[in-house]
């Protein structure tokens, strides 16, 4: 399968944003990562929102992050299209965010400071939406290989992140953050297809 125009570009983007933390390091973490509330280690203006998706914390975490969004997106951009696939992805990234500068935030009370970095807020938010509007599609866990519908893939996502969200396990991962795209991604797809108070211009039929 070709990569969409989208993917395309943002896969471009993000491998040269990484590239490019090897050589100004840890610069590009300080002033692009996402901080806790009142912890930033210099007045930055705070894009960081969106520029979080697009820093990786090393090599496996950018491969697997670019792995689901061309596996899923490419799918989600041509029913989609461009732009409205871009808002998605971006939006998702933002609502993963926010939410993780929530928990980020409350864990400084506890002393402990970190920045957060990633495209998995965009990525998961990108697989719920393929979920929602491919809810049989055949997918194929990576660990382990076991193929299975979208929609129970998605499920079994959300048990696992919200778990080791609330023990507290695998620690260094965001997985509130993961949920959180994916909420965005929900609300948003919802949203388009005429299901919230407020009415798009155009219902998204799927």
């Amino acid at each position: 399968m070709q990569p969409t125009p989208v993917i395309y570009v943002l896969v471009a983007i993000t491998i040269a944003m990484f590239l490019a933390q090897q050589v100004f390091e840890p610069t590009l973490l300080v002033w692009l990562a996402l901080w806790p509330v009142g912890n930033h280690p210099v007045p930055a203006p705070d894009g960081s929102m969106v520029t979080l998706g697009f820093l990786h914390g090393g090599l496996f975490h950018l491969a697997f992050n670019l792995f689901g969004l061309y596996s899923f997106g490419s799918t989600l951009e041509r029913y989609l299209g461009s732009t409205a696939f871009l808002t998605l992805y971006l939006s998702s990234i933002v609502g993963a965010g926010l939410t993780q500068l929530v928990v980020a935030t409350a864990a400084v009370q506890d002393g402990d400071l970190y920045p957060t970095v990633g495209a998995s807020g965009g990525v998961f938010g990108v697989l719920l939406a393929f979920a929602m509007l491919f809810p049989k599609a055949r997918v194929m866990l990576l660990i382990p290989p076991i193929p299975m519908p979208a929609w129970v893939m998605v499920i079994l996502f959300v048990v696992i992140e919200l778990t080791l969200g609330v023990t507290g396990t695998a620690s260094g991962i965001a997985h509130f953050a993961h949920l959180g795209g994916m909420a965005t991604g929900f609300l948003l797809l919802q949203y388009w297809r005429g299901k919230l108070p407020i009415q798009p211009k155009r219902i998204l039929r799927g």
